[in-house]
């Protein structure tokens, strides 16, 4: 039993630290030159930071509920 909160842990905190260097790099791509003259030519950010964004939400959320919350014992 020790053996799986360890292992949920790690993959917890795994997920964290992943989601919250995606959301950084999502961040350094939308505030770059390039990607801020596309965005005023068409007014939308690219695809490429969205997917890292979403990822990065996605992940870091997971992160923190799995850390969070105790695995349900099977008894």
């Amino acid at each position: 039993m020790q053996n799986k909160k360890y292992l949920q842990l790690a993959i917890g905190v795994a997920s964290l630290i992943i989601g919250i260097i995606f959301l950084v790099r999502a961040h350094d791509m939308a505030h770059a030159f390039g990607e801020q003259v596309q965005q005023a030519f068409t007014g939308a950010p690219s695809n490429r930071a969205t997917y890292f964004q979403i990822a990065g939400v996605a992940l870091t959320i997971f992160g923190v509920v799995y850390i969070i919350l105790p695995l349900r014992s099977k008894s």
